[in-house]
Parts: C-alpha cells; structure tokens; sequence
C-alpha cells in the first residue's frame, strides 16, 4: 500500500461507475466488457456502433492520457507466453462460465443489487485470494 493515491482511486471509481450509469440509463446496457467483446460475434444489426465505440475508447483513452501530459506506468511480465495464454484462457472460459466479467457483475450487478452478481463477484474474490496464495505460498513465485 505504497503507492495507495485516494484521490485518483475515487477520481477512477467515479468515473467507472458514472459511465456504467449512464450506459445502463441511456442504453439499458450493461458495461460488462466480456459480455460487450464478446456480442461483437457475430455482430447483430443494429448493436455493433456503441459496442466499437465502448471498446475503441477502452484502447483509445491511455493514448489520450499521454498526449495530454500523463504518464503511463510501466509493466513488467515476468511469466512465461504460456502461462499467459493459458491464463488468458481460464479467464474468457471463467467469464463465460459465470455469464460475465468481473466489471459486468462486480461494478454494475452490484450496483443494481443483482444476488447472482453478488454471488460471482464473491466467487471470482474468493478465487483470486485462493490463486495468490497458491502461486505465492505454495508454488513461491
């Protein structure tokens, strides 16, 4: 807890959940982003504009950051490409399985008092302490 910034964090916070209202508000969607990628195919008439745009300011908006001044934070990968891709791959497969992402039930079915989003999101807590403890304590990495 460091680098632990209250400001940003509830700025972030702020942001996410005004965007997830207004999406729900304005378009009756949820912004879940598997659920949003993953209705891109096959795209249904009609329902791929927002979509694109959704995901295009995802990628787009850390480029806007930069030109405006800001720097991004550098990351270092130390696991294998394997490892991954296999861990990209359990993710989708979670995803899918829980019928959504950790934004779609975590951010948004939490806030509209969903009971399945809040038994995911305890879900996906509980595996992902049980997955640091397991590669941390067990396995020592």
């Amino acid at each position: 807890m460091t680098e632990f910034t209250p400001l940003s964090a509830l700025a972030g916070g702020l942001m996410i959940g005004t965007a997830a209202a207004l999406l729900l508000l304005l378009n009756g969607r949820t912004a879940g982003i598997s659920g949003i990628l993953g209705s891109l195919l096959p795209p249904q008439a009609g329902d791929v504009a927002w979509r694109i745009a959704f995901i295009a300011g995802l990628l787009l908006a850390p480029l806007a950051y930069v030109a405006l001044g800001g720097a991004l934070p550098s990351v270092s990968l130390t696991a294998s490409t394997p490892l991954l891709v296999v861990s990209g791959l359990l993710v989708g497969f979670g995803a899918r399985l829980g019928s959504g992402c950790t934004s779609g039930h975590g951010v948004c079915g939490i806030g509209r008092g969903s009971p399945r989003s809040l038994v995911a999101t305890g879900i996906f807590m509980a595996v992902a302490v049980a997955t640091v403890f397991v590669t941390r304590h067990v396995l020592g990495a």
